[in-house]
């Protein structure tokens, strides 16, 4: 058992080094820093735990960068982004901010012309 100190420290590195490169979203039952926090107080446990119940599912549905949600708004597919109980709702909401800004973009172009005219 002279080895046994030194397999909880290989599998306390390997847990951190996981938890670190892990995607925010997809990281399952505590937050990233409490599963730091875990796996630093309780070295042997929480490496055992984290790799059963906190790690991400393999084929989980983690965001790839550049892929356009189901919205069709990736400019809204961040990571840690609010998860909306109504998506239809959320989309409309979102698609009311776009019409708006847009029309901000169309007012400000009208008075930047109108003001080039006065000169």
């Amino acid at each position: 058992m002279p080895y046994l100190g030194l397999i909880i420290l290989v599998l306390m590195i390997a847990a951190l080094v996981d938890i670190i490169s892990s995607d925010e979203v997809s990281v399952r039952g505590l937050p990233r820093w409490g599963w730091l926090l875990l796996v630093v107080i309780l070295p042997l446990a929480g490496s055992v735990v984290w790799f059963f119940a906190g790690r991400p599912l393999a084929g989980g549905s983690a965001h790839r960068p550049g892929q356009a949600s189901a919205l069709g708004y990736p400019e809204y597919d961040q990571p840690g982004r609010f998860i909306p109980q109504d998506p239809e709702a959320d989309a409309a909401f979102l698609k009311q901010v776009r019409e708006r800004a847009e029309q901000q973009r169309r007012m400000g172009e009208v008075e930047r012309r109108r003001r080039e005219q006065e000169q």
